[in-house]
């Protein structure tokens, strides 16, 4: 069958299809997408243009399970379901899905086929502990900072003080808990990180965010690396804080640049748009709309599986010497932003990915790159 623009001549079930919040789409004969609707392009990470350039065997493997569903459909021209399915190749990653199959009325072979992911309820589960995490961490700085600092600033003066007149030895120990005193200070400093100050959110160009960030990474910590570019050219401003934006980069970038071979790695920067997933706001009925994608990728040894599941927790980390608090800071900044963070990691490839909102309507869409 000659391959058409996605739904073109299926006006009707186009409308129906695009009102459901589960991905669906409809394949051809020979498998190839005929219509995406917008939770389906999220689901793949493509558009639907881009889908209606690819059949579904260039996205899965040909003895992934979906293929014989589509197959049984087609046979018994009825309705077939398939659970748990893992959608695994390099352009894909899912686990846990579930897909419901049927004939499509009017068109030979066609099948609708509609997808149902568990990991993205587990994502937003987990994304929901994140900031019940980040604001135990909230607690925490402030109670550091109000009950810490002050003595902490008395031990070290005394420790001063004690220098002045003391042997060697206990010049040396003296020394030892300046030192110590400054790091508990530095450590206490950096906790307060996660105390709520109030953000004026503008538009951000998050391309001008990247390239500073780049360039910031390849003249010091990730010079040895190369990192590619792979962005949307007409992706609106993000709704954020530059400043926050830029920290939350260079964390993930980071991490990267410490994870991969100082060898062969490599960093992969990328951004998307898509229609996006709706969150509901506590407290409220509003949802909120995240189509614009970040996303930071490596070719690391990836993170282990134990760690996965806490990753944006306070003090979890897999570095020698780590304080564990530069992914719970980011968790907390993009929760700022009104995003959302999410994770996705194996051997030879970890996905760290943001899901950003764009400036409300009637907003002023002057971007802020400075």
């Amino acid at each position: 069958m000659p391959r058409t623009r996605p739904g073109s001549d299926m006006p009707e079930a186009v409308n129906i299809l695009s009102a459901l919040p589960m991905p669906a789409v409809v394949l051809d004969g020979e498998d190839n997408f005929r219509f995406a609707n917008p939770a389906a392009e999220l689901f793949f990470q493509h558009s639907q243009v881009t889908l209606a350039s690819l059949p579904l065997g260039d996205l899965l493997p040909p003895d992934n399970r979906l293929f014989a569903l589509l197959h049984q459909v087609r046979r018994t021209d009825s309705p077939v379901a398939d659970h748990d399915l893992t959608l695994e190749s390099p352009r894909l990653h899912r686990s846990g899905v579930s897909a419901y199959g049927a004939p499509m009325p009017d068109m030979p072979g066609g099948v609708v086929l509609m997808l149902q992911d568990g990991s993205t309820a587990a994502m937003l589960d987990r994304q929901l502990h994140f900031l019940g995490a980040a604001r135990g961490a909230t607690a925490m700085a402030a109670m550091l900072a109000h009950e810490v600092k002050n003595p902490l600033s008395g031990i070290r003066g005394a420790a001063q003080l004690l220098e002045q007149g003391a042997s060697q030895g206990d010049r040396d120990l003296c020394i030892l808990i300046q030192e110590e005193a400054d790091r508990i200070r530095t450590l206490v400093d950096r906790m307060e990180m996660f105390s709520d100050r109030p953000i004026t959110p503008r538009p951000v160009n998050i391309h001008s965010v990247l390239d500073h960030v780049r360039r910031v990474a390849q003249s010091g910590f990730a010079c040895h690396l190369r990192i590619a570019e792979e962005y949307d050219p007409s992706l609106p401003p993000v709704w954020g804080d530059r400043d926050q934006l830029i920290q939350i980069m260079l964390n993930l970038v980071k991490n990267a640049a410490e994870a991969v071979d100082p060898r062969e790695g490599e960093i992969q920067l990328g951004t998307a748009y898509h229609h996006g997933v709706r969150i509901a706001v506590p407290g409220s009925n509003e949802r909120v709309h995240l189509p614009l994608t970040v996303t930071v990728r490596d070719n690391g040894p990836g993170i282990p599986e134990p760690l996965r599941a806490t990753l944006f927790e306070p003090f979890v980390t897999t570095k020698r010497g780590g304080q564990g608090l530069g992914l719970a800071i980011v968790a907390k900044l993009v929760a700022n932003q009104g995003g959302l963070i999410e994770c996705d990691s194996r051997p030879g490839r970890t996905t760290f990915r943001l899901s950003l909102p764009a400036p409300p309507p009637g907003e002023d869409m002057t971007e802020t790159d400075e």
